[in-house]
């Protein structure tokens, strides 16, 4: 009868909700180990965190007072009247915008000017760059021989462009400068500018447009070499047992494959020629006359060489505008990039 007493006893659960029994020291309870552990995990992952933070704060202030603050005060400058060194602003609302564009009789025609300047860029500098780089891309592709060189050769532009390109590109083209040279010495004489290709308003344009396209042809000739040595060599060889020809295969099978390549040079391009403005200030400034001047020039040009001050407040206005128009053109490009995809 004690017997079964004792096995009850040592069966019967305690207060800890465990059977009973010898239990471990200090009245049968576990030590909170996995507590600890949590604890510790805790502290380490708080220890960790402040350090990133400690190491990203710095970059976090700069980007704060260089980015935020200054778009939050380019904002309102844009509705103020300022030419800075004046001790307050003078808010005027909308009025930057009505006369940037339609009601100010000096600023408005600036701007439509060269509104359509940008505009004659925007549409030329895409085309051109994806009807030279693809042909070119294509050629390297199928090159046996010498195909590194070719590729350093036509990149070259790229990593040189800069001031002292565009320079050069001044000394090439003004009135004694080498392409003039060499339409005399071919015989095609009556193509000769006297006045320079930068300096006659009927060639300074497309001469800009050429200059431009020159330098974005080399990353949209490698975006379509890579996006050629990635297409599956069975498509062409199905395509070619079907009895396409070279160009018919190119035209019906490679280039709706590289649609989506295609999009984004547009893209870059377009963002490029609506934003860019460095060599039309390095080259031209605009002239002759406003023959060249683009929309980013005439930002640059209203809020650093402005005669009729103050006009701060009209850069930032149209600053602001080229942002809007640069967002829309985002916008349409991605739509377009999930229809091609």
């Amino acid at each position: 009868m004690s017997g079964e007493t004792i096995a009850s006893d040592a069966t019967r659960p305690t207060a800890s909700g465990r059977a009973g029994g010898p239990g471990p020291r200090g009245g049968g309870q576990l030590p909170a180990v996995p507590e600890r552990a949590e604890r510790a995990s805790r502290r380490a992952r708080l220890r960790e965190a402040a350090w990133g933070y400690a190491f990203v704060g710095p970059a976090l202030v700069l980007f704060g007072v260089m980015g935020v603050y200054t778009i939050v005060y380019g904002f309102l400058l844009s509705f103020a009247e300022w030419n800075g060194f004046w001790p307050q602003w003078n808010w005027v609302g909308l009025d930057n915008y009505a006369d940037l564009l339609w009601r100010s009789p000096v600023h408005a025609p600036a701007v439509r000017e060269a509104g359509v300047n940008t505009l004659w860029v925007m549409i030329a500098v895409p085309l051109l760059t994806v009807a030279i780089s693809f042909p070119l891309a294509v050629i390297l592709n199928s090159a046996r021989r010498m195909g590194g060189l070719l590729r350093s050769v036509y990149f070259l532009p790229y990593v040189t462009t800069g001031i002292a390109v565009y320079f050069a590109w001044q000394y090439i083209l003004e009135p004694n400068g080498a392409i003039n040279l060499l339409l005399r010495s071919v015989g095609l004489g009556s193509l000769e500018q006297p006045q320079g290709f930068l300096g006659n308003p009927d060639t300074a344009l497309p001469t800009m447009i050429v200059v431009m396209v020159w330098s974005s042809v080399p990353v949209a000739m490698l975006l379509y070499l890579t996006g050629l040595q990635a297409l599956d060599n069975s498509l062409l060889e199905a395509a070619q047992l079907d009895g396409a020809g070279w160009w018919r295969t190119q035209l019906s099978v490679v280039w709706p494959l590289l649609r989506p390549i295609t999009a984004v040079i547009v893209l870059l391009n377009l963002r490029d020629s609506l934003q860019g403005f460095q060599v039309f200030l390095i080259m031209t400034n605009g002239g002759p006359g406003n023959s060249t001047n683009v929309l980013g020039l005439e930002t640059y040009r209203l809020a650093f060489l402005a005669e009729l001050a103050p006009t701060l407040g009209l850069a930032s206005a149209l600053g602001w505008l080229l942002f809007l128009a640069a967002l829309v053109v985002a916008l349409v490009n991605q739509r377009a990039l999930r229809r091609v995809g």
